[in-house]
């Protein structure tokens, strides 16, 4: 039976745990390092939102009241003739030597029927019906206009102490028979990526790839998924660990100075919570779940919002990126 919470109360149910009781909302990710159990969105371009809540515990979701935008409503910030000329243009600065991969994203957007009938608990209640993820939830706050919901199949990193994992995905098929050896060079690229990143922080000779490129299985498609983990070194705070990692290399590109200046040049929308980072810190605990902000719904004033993106390599085909962003 799902948990019973006022409709305009801020909670959040991230890692199958129901928050409610707000204390406090920050954006400095120094107080993860202070105590206390944090709901967090960290927003590819924005201010991080971390939210503290004083009640924690297992439990289902909250049911809420949803009336989404009807299919023919949606606008993409690119057309299909736009987004694979953004293609050709990474492949352009690929064939330069600028960067090896970069990620291209579009923002789809669509009105609200009826604001007041927009609850993101119900949205992420439809999503674990027909898109359940292992890192699915919502946060909703209100009073800071925050309110995302997320299917995301991507761990970010998750925290036991001092040991750091990541999980990037990389190859996205309707089937395995749909991957492409260019898929798995750009998953083993990403990986090198990440370790570089938790190497920056973690003791040395401790970053290890567990995993390297597993099937995974999910609603209607299936990804490419390899395993980053590191340990690391004492002391290291959120914000230094933060600012090794983020934004997710998958989401980016390698090498990644260089795929954030591409991406700016070549989409055309903010992407908004999208492509950070959305989860859960149990600063007491010193746990901590953070999944990268894919599969991934945010409410913009009367709009919903939604993003969709492709990894571009110099074996790219530009129609079949525009696909598999149809596809996801």
């Amino acid at each position: 039976m799902s948990a019973t919470v006022a409709p305009h109360e801020p909670c959040a149910h991230l890692g199958g745990r129901l928050a409610t009781g707000l204390l406090e909302v920050s954006h400095d990710p120094a107080v993860l390092d202070a105590g206390g159990w944090w709901a967090v969105v960290l927003p590819y371009d924005g201010a991080p939102v971390l939210a503290r809540f004083a009640e924690v515990h297992e439990a289902e979701a909250p049911d809420g009241d949803w009336i989404g935008p009807s299919r023919g409503s949606w606008c993409s910030s690119a057309s299909r003739e736009e987004y694979v000329d953004a293609v050709q243009e990474v492949r352009s600065h690929i064939a330069a030597g600028d960067v090896y991969q970069a990620n291209v994203c579009r923002v789809l957007s669509a009105p609200l029927p009826d604001p007041s009938r927009a609850d993101v608990a119900g949205l992420a209640a439809l999503l674990r019906v027909g898109n359940p993820s292992p890192y699915g939830g919502f946060l909703r706050l209100p009073d800071q206009g925050m309110h995302v919901a997320t299917a995301s199949p991507e761990l970010f990193l998750h925290r036991t102490g001092d040991v750091v994992e990541s999980g990037p995905i990389k190859g996205t098929g309707r089937t395995a028979d749909d991957l492409a050896p260019k898929d798995s060079a750009e998953n083993v690229m990403i990986v090198d990526l990440v370790r570089n990143d938790l190497g920056a922080v973690a003791r040395t000779g401790s970053v290890t790839v567990p995993h390297l490129l597993a099937l995974e299985q999910h609603p209607g498609l299936v990804h490419l998924v390899s395993t980053v983990r590191g340990e690391l070194r004492e002391g290291t705070t959120w914000p230094q660990l933060l600012g090794a990692t983020f934004p997710p290399g998958s989401v980016t590109g390698a090498p990644k100075s260089s795929a954030l200046r591409i991406i700016a040049e070549v989409e055309r929308a903010s992407r908004g919570p999208y492509c950070g980072a959305v989860g859960w810190v149990d600063a007491d605990a010193g746990t901590a779940e953070l999944a990268v902000a894919i599969r991934t719904f945010w409410r913009d004033g009367d709009e919903l919002r939604f993003g969709t993106g492709a990894g571009i390599t110099w074996g790219s085909d530009p129609l079949r990126e525009w696909d598999e962003t149809e596809l996801k």
